[in-house]
C-alpha cells in the first residue's frame, strides 16, 4: 500500500493531469476510483474526503489533503524537483502557468461533466447540442493558444521548450477529452504536434483514460 492515495475517474481531465504528472514524478500511488456518472463522488463517505465532491483529491504521506488539479500538480513540482513541471526562471514559469491556465481555467470548466450534465437536465439538450457546445469552446480556446504557441520561439517540442512540464500535462489531458467529442485537430498543427510528442512518452501512456483500472 502506498502512502499517497488518489481519489479520480478514470476520464476526468483534471484526474489524467494528477495521473501524468504523478507519473512523470517517478510517484507510487493507491488509485481509489469514483463514477462520476454513477454518482459516486457524492456519497456521505467521500464527501466526508472532500466536501466539494469532485475529483482529483490526493492524500499525501503525512495525511495532507488537497484538492484541485493545477494545486495538487505544483505541490507534487516543490515536493520532488525533477523532472521540473515548471521552469526556473520567473518569466518561464508565467508563460506555463498562462497556457496550462488557458487550458484550466477557460476551456474545462464550462466543458466539465456537471455543465454537460445540467445542459440536458436544466435547458433540454440533446447529445448534438452537448457536442456542439463542448467542441464550440475547446475552439475558443484552442484558436488563440495554437497562435500562441506556433508563434513563440520560446515553443519547443514541447508547450515550452524541449521537455515536457505542467502546460503539456494541461495540452494532453484536454486533447484526450476532445476525442470524445470529435474536436479536429487539423486547424491546430502545433496542438496536435506536440500533443503527439506528450504522447509518445511512457508516463503519459500510463497515466492515459484507457489504462486506468476503471476503465470501461
Amino acid at each position: 500500500m502506498s502512502d499517497i492515495v488518489l481519489h479520480n475517474y478514470y476520464r476526468s481531465s483534471t484526474s489524467h493531469r494528477v495521473r501524468i504528472a504523478l507519473e512523470m514524478k517517478g510517484l507510487s500511488y493507491d488509485y481509489v476510483p469514483h463514477h462520476l456518472r454513477h454518482g459516486e463522488h457524492l456519497e456521505p463517505a467521500y464527501l466526508r474526503i472532500n466536501p466539494q465532491g469532485l475529483v482529483p483529491t490526493l492524500v499525501w504521506n503525512d495525511g495532507m489533503l488537497l484538492t484541485q488539479s493545477l494545486a495538487i500538480i505544483e505541490f507534487l513540482d516543490e515536493s520532488k524537483p525533477e523532472p521540473p513541471l515548471l521552469p526556473e526562471d520567473p518569466s518561464g514559469r508565467a508563460r506555463v502557468r498562462m497556457l496550462a491556465q488557458m487550458i484550466a481555467c477557460d476551456i474545462h470548466p464550462v466543458n466539465n461533466l456537471r455543465v454537460l450534465t445540467s445542459l440536458r437536465t436544466l435547458f433540454g439538450a440533446g447529445d448534438q447540442d452537448i457536442a456542439n457546445w463542448f467542441r464550440h469552446w475547446v475552439n475558443e480556446g484552442f484558436q488563440p493558444l495554437e497562435k500562441i504557441l506556433a508563434s513563440s520561439p520560446r515553443t519547443g517540442t514541447f508547450c515550452h521548450g524541449e521537455a515536457p512540464g505542467l502546460a503539456d500535462i494541461c495540452l494532453a489531458a484536454q486533447v484526450t477529452s476532445n476525442a470524445r467529442f470529435g474536436v479536429d485537430l487539423a486547424p491546430y498543427p502545433t496542438i496536435a504536434r506536440i500533443n503527439a510528442a506528450c504522447m509518445a512518452l511512457p508516463a503519459f501512456q500510463k497515466a492515459a483514460p484507457q489504462n486506468q483500472i476503471d476503465a470501461e
